[in-house]
């Protein structure tokens, strides 16, 4: 969502979230899913409510000021808000012991 082509000249990733966000009313909307869908997966295996909380906040951030219109476009090339929930979450799983069973039910086999 936030990294799927890169723009020639300046060379700058952006994803389906940017180009969605063009779309007056409701491109952002339709970013809410995939990015709710994150933070729903990550709470399905446990994370605490403080890193939920980060996570939520990252995408109401994502969500306010892309929903100006321009500047919130220009906002969410550099925001990114899928990839640093992604980023925050692997960095939590990083720190789990490896012996610990997933909370979805979900093997790892």
């Amino acid at each position: 969502m936030d990294r799927a082509v890169r723009l020639p000249v300046v060379g700058v990733r952006v994803g389906w979230d940017s180009f969605l966000g063009l779309i007056p009313g409701i491109g952002d909307a339709l970013t809410l899913g995939p990015a709710g869908y994150i933070v729903f997966r990550a709470h399905r295996m446990g994370i605490p409510s403080a890193l939920k909380a980060r996570m939520l906040g990252n995408i109401a951030i994502d969500a306010l000021i892309g929903s100006i219109p321009l500047v919130g476009d220009l906002f969410d090339i550099g925001w990114k808000a899928n990839t640093r929930n992604v980023a925050l979450l692997r960095k939590h799983i990083s720190k789990q012991p490896a012996h610990a069973a997933p909370r979805d039910g979900v093997s790892q086999t």
